[in-house]
């Protein structure tokens, strides 16, 4: 009987049905993730099939990954590693070492400092723990009960964690798959690219609305990202847009498919990227992110002096004869 019934429907009706049926299998599972992170805010995951490719993500579902003083502390403690990691020393991200459980890398800048050190790191993807979520921006309701003490320190340590994320040496992808707005979209812009599902429908700084204006990098990486008139345009507004909207001005790079989601796209994109050579990767988002502070001499001279390494490597080397064999190069990133 289903099988009759499946013939019926229409291909859009199908694709429909499998759709539904993939995001609730990975809703169950991410749920099921969430709840084994604890208490953690932020945490670190390798994407598994996926060597080189791994997730930070936002953890506050209720909160809907509203920006909270937890989520930006430091922790000094680690939990501690089981016994066959510590027996070898282990403790890095790449699965063909060792797993971590979220409990060991928490909070949003220490993963973020974990990954700056991770030579197994290609790509970094940042999206939310649960289905249909991003970062809402700060957390107003406790914004309401902080002193002005609180507010500078949350401010300093939030510009500290965006400028950390946006000098990564490896590409980052955010992956919106949820209402992005303040400092939740300040954070999307702190990344190299930006993804948006196809259903989301709040994407934007409303900040003059609430009498204030972006304060994580909002007026500044949004205008170096659209221009001036641009930039004024979004922000005087408080305007807030759709996915759509957002890829047609240039605020996100990528738009998921109706059927899939922002965290599909990403993964795609990051596969792409991961599958290059990864000092060349580092080198290559090294020598574009000083184009806006260097005249063009000076930049052709940077960009030679991030080539010439790059010569002298294995991955080189290894490019060079998997060409010559006509077969896949295996990089190593050295």
């Amino acid at each position: 009987m289903i099988v009759v019934a499946s013939r019926a429907l229409a291909p859009s009706a199908l694709r429909s049905v499998r759709a539904a049926t993939v995001n609730a299998r990975r809703r169950c599972l991410q749920t099921a993730a969430a709840e084994s992170a604890g208490t953690a805010e932020a945490y670190l995951e390798p994407v598994q099939g996926r060597p080189g490719i791994v997730s930070l993500l936002l953890n506050r579902p209720k909160a809907k990954n509203a920006i909270s003083m937890k989520l930006l502390k430091v922790r000094s403690r680690r939990a501690p590693l089981n016994r066959a990691s510590r027996s070898r020393g282990r403790t890095g991200l790449s699965p063909s070492r060792r797993t971590p459980t979220p409990s060991v890398y928490q909070e949003f800048q220490e993963c973020l400092d974990k990954v700056q050190f991770d030579k197994d790191t290609r790509v970094l993807i940042v999206r939310s723990s649960t289905v249909g979520s991003f970062c809402a921006g700060a957390d107003l309701i406790e914004r309401a009960s902080m002193s002005k003490a609180q507010v500078d320190k949350f401010l300093l340590d939030l510009r500290r964690a965006l400028g950390t994320l946006e000098r990564l040496p490896v590409p980052t992808i955010a992956a919106i798959d949820g209402p992005a707005l303040g400092g939740g979209l300040e954070l999307g812009l702190a990344c190299d690219l930006r993804v948006a599902g196809h259903s989301v429908t709040k994407i934007g700084l409303p900040e003059v609305k609430l009498g204030i204006i972006p304060g994580a990098g909002g007026t500044q990486r949004l205008t170096r990202l659209l221009g001036l008139a641009k930039a004024k345009d979004l922000i005087f507004t408080a305007r807030i847009m759709t996915a759509q909207e957002a890829h047609q001005i240039g605020v996100v790079d990528y738009v998921s498919d109706p059927e899939g989601t922002a965290v599909d796209k990403a993964l795609e994109l990051a596969a792409q990227m991961s599958a290059n050579a990864p000092l060349a990767l580092k080198a290559a988002k090294q020598a574009i992110s000083r184009v806006p502070e260097l005249g063009l001499e000076s930049g052709l001279d940077f960009e030679r002096a991030s080539y010439e390494p790059l010569l002298h490597t294995k991955d080189r080397l290894e490019a060079l004869q998997a060409f010559k064999e006509k077969r896949a190069p295996v990089f190593k990133g050295e």
